[in-house]
């Protein structure tokens, strides 16, 4: 890796240099002292990500390899530029306060007008999206969907148990590591249920986008269980959801033609059945994610020793279990399925 102090020629980085005006002593002076980057501790490498207003870069922060987001406010865009910073806030608001092994960890920020900065632990293999752009369709094995659908559940369980909705779940905001473990990551647009009545705009991703969030109506948790069934469709398929659609029309199939995906021939049916009652169109006939992961695990009980998946009954008819698992497990010892909004 090329290392260099972040002051080097890099004109995002000079910029980062040249700041430190109002906002940042503003910024020293808070609280917000506790998540303030040393920029002296930080060396910058090769860039490996870009966006219209971002870009992202390799770096050591204090003898640590960690990823670098950079986030330059335009100038003469006044509304993008309160969007930016509200997006900045809001992942740096949420991110500083996570502790979870399915959850990006984060490290440090910085605010230096123009440019602001996120400094979070490096994700060695790329997005989820990345990964299975990667591999042919419909070839990944049931343990590997399982492995990679139970770390994604079990970091948006934890999410949602600490009131906060994500709202932009998608394969790549999810990041790989060296031991390929699943990692949420990109809280720019998240926000916390108490706060989550409040309509807004341009949140979401619109081929992972719940049916109410593309309608602009107040959204619950229950819009990040529809994503999820988008993710775990990707994971069993390797495909883009509504491929051959633009963006604007994906959102308008799923909105107003209640129109999916089609499922994978070739996964167990469970599976299938799963990524179904997650993307309800409904969103209180939606699990919640708590009941997901329990079921993944005890699916991930049968597949190890060997027994078979019998295709379940409907959950919110007969309020049993996801998965039947003939012997495996009776519907007795899986939760009660929650289908309350």
């Amino acid at each position: 890796m090329e290392n260099k102090r972040w002051n080097s020629l890099d004109s995002w980085s000079m910029l980062l240099d040249a700041g430190g005006g109002a906002d940042q002593q503003q910024a020293s002076s808070s609280a917000a002292e506790e998540w303030m980057a040393d920029l002296s501790q930080l060396f910058l490498g090769n860039k490996f990500a870009s966006g219209s207003n971002s870009r992202i870069y390799r770096g050591i922060y204090r003898q640590r390899a960690v990823a670098v987001k950079m986030v330059r406010l335009p100038e003469r865009d006044e509304d993008r530029r309160r969007a930016l910073e509200d997006q900045f806030n809001s992942e740096v608001t949420f991110l500083s306060r996570l502790r979870h092994p399915n959850v990006v960890q984060f490290v440090a920020a910085c605010k230096r007008p123009p440019v602001y900065c996120i400094i979070t632990e490096y994700m060695s293999q790329g997005t989820l999206r990345m990964y299975l752009h990667n591999k042919d369709p419909y070839s990944l094995s049931p343990e590997t969907v399982l492995r990679l659908a139970l770390d994604v559940a079990r970091g948006m369980e934890y999410l949602h148990a600490q009131g906060v909705i994500h709202r932009d779940l998608k394969s790549h905001n999810l990041l790989l590591n060296d031991e390929m473990r699943v990692k949420v990551a990109d809280f720019g647009t998240s926000c916390l249920e108490a706060h989550s009545s409040r309509k807004g705009t341009n949140m979401g991703t619109y081929r992972w986008m719940a049916p109410e969030m593309v309608r602009d109506k107040p959204c619950t948790r229950k819009v990040d269980v529809y994503s999820f069934g988008i993710v775990l469709w990707e994971l069993t398929t390797c495909l883009v959801p509504f491929q051959g659609m633009t963006p604007v029309q994906a959102a308008y199939a799923a909105c107003e033609k209640n129109a999916r995906p089609p499922l994978s021939p070739t996964c167990p049916p469970a599976f299938n059945n799963l990524i179904k009652m997650c993307w309800a169109a409904n969103p209180a006939r939606r699990p919640e994610f708590s009941y997901v992961v329990s079921v993944l695990e005890k699916y991930d009980h049968c597949l190890r020793e060997g027994l078979p998946l019998v295709t379940p009954p409907s959950p919110v008819s007969s309020f049993l279990s996801i998965f039947k698992l003939g012997s495996c497990i009776s519907t007795t010892n899986l939760p009660s399925m929650p289908v309350h909004v």
